[in-house]
């Protein structure tokens, strides 16, 4: 597979060199990645290992983040070794854009510190824009489709409308499952599963 040299090897290039790295499966290796990572000389390099790039919240991302600063500079192997969800993706890079900070892909041919990688920013936002009103426009239909249903009798509901509208958009925005999203209203998940199919919110139950 062909790397895309990056220019960010320069010594008079401002800024640090921050590496990330990540794997799905214990069974998989972080060495290759690694050593593209070594290669280019980077000032710290962070990784997970046998973590889904599904989930938002990564020990070695976090820290990366945490890490990060105005024109510093973020490698990675590929996009998706940042986030599987186009959602989490196009957030990260979005929030990079608004803190200045740098973003390589060693395959794919992404750099943000060239005039033409720039673009790129500006694509991930229209799409982060996009899904957000698929999301918003989802939800309207699923509450229009509730109404005409109708309310069933019964004792008080745990969440309103409005707490399953909330809930609901957190778990996409957020790449989060049901129970992650269930402890923040003090519910059990059953409940939030239930307020799904009552406000006619599509949920399936991950595998």
């Amino acid at each position: 597979m062909k790397l895309w040299p990056p220019p960010m090897v320069s010594p008079d290039r401002a800024g640090r060199v921050i590496g990330y790295a990540r794997v799905s499966t214990p069974d998989q290796k972080l060495d290759h990645q690694l050593d593209l990572l070594k290669r280019i000389q980077c000032n710290m390099i962070f990784f997970d290992h046998g973590v889904s790039g599904g989930k938002g919240n990564r020990q070695g991302l976090n820290k990366a983040l945490d890490e990060l600063r105005n024109g510093d500079l973020l490698v990675v192997y590929k996009l998706d070794r940042l986030g599987r969800s186009v959602l989490h993706l196009t957030d990260l890079i979005n929030r990079f854009d608004e803190e200045g900070i740098h973003l390589c892909s060693l395959t794919e041919g992404i750099d943000t510190t060239t005039s033409g990688g720039k673009l790129i920013f500006h694509i991930f936002a229209a799409v982060a824009e996009f899904h957000r009103d698929l999301i918003r426009e989802n939800t309207r239909n699923g509450l229009k489709a509730a109404r005409v249903r109708g309310k069933k009798l019964g004792r008080p509901r745990k969440l309103t409308g409005r707490q399953v509208e909330s809930a609901y958009i957190q778990m996409v925005h957020e790449s989060l499952n049901v129970h992650q999203i269930a402890s923040r209203f003090e519910v059990s998940s059953s409940t939030l599963v239930r307020g799904f199919q009552r406000e006619g919110f599509v949920y399936t139950k991950a595998k």
